[in-house]
């Protein structure tokens, strides 16, 4: 029955215009207005991840949307460039730029979490 389904994901935010000047202008995503709904991340893939608004929201604690990509430390940089802040987790070995470098420890990608304007958490990695 839901095989051939085109299922997606979603998650909220707290304020909808924040998170779409986010998700566009800060992280450069393709954004699909859903009027009086919120909002549809468009992905090359053809997948999409809905964005909706809640007034009572509570950031997810775990991470809710992984951005795989090809250099980290690029990633990282250019990010921070445009005022993200990378999360520093304790327990965790976080070397400069709070990147986790997992594949050199043979424990997973290296990878770095960040959060929305909502307090979702987000990560850019690479495997």
């Amino acid at each position: 029955m839901l095989q051939n389904s085109h299922a997606f994901s979603g998650f909220s935010v707290d304020n909808l215009e924040a998170a779409q000047k986010f998700y566009s202008e800060t992280l450069g995503l393709t954004i699909e207005l859903q009027p009086e709904m919120g909002f549809r991340l468009k992905f090359p893939s053809g997948h999409t991840v809905f964005v909706y608004d809640k007034p009572n929201h509570v950031p997810a604690e775990f991470t809710i949307l992984n951005f795989p990509v090809d250099d980290i430390d690029a990633a990282v940089q250019e990010l921070g460039s445009k005022g993200v802040q990378f999360e520093h987790y304790e327990g965790l070995q976080q070397g400069e730029k709070n990147i986790a470098r997992g594949k050199a420890a043979g424990m997973g990608p290296d990878i770095a979490w960040f959060k929305d304007p909502a307090g979702n958490i987000l990560s850019v990695l690479q495997n």
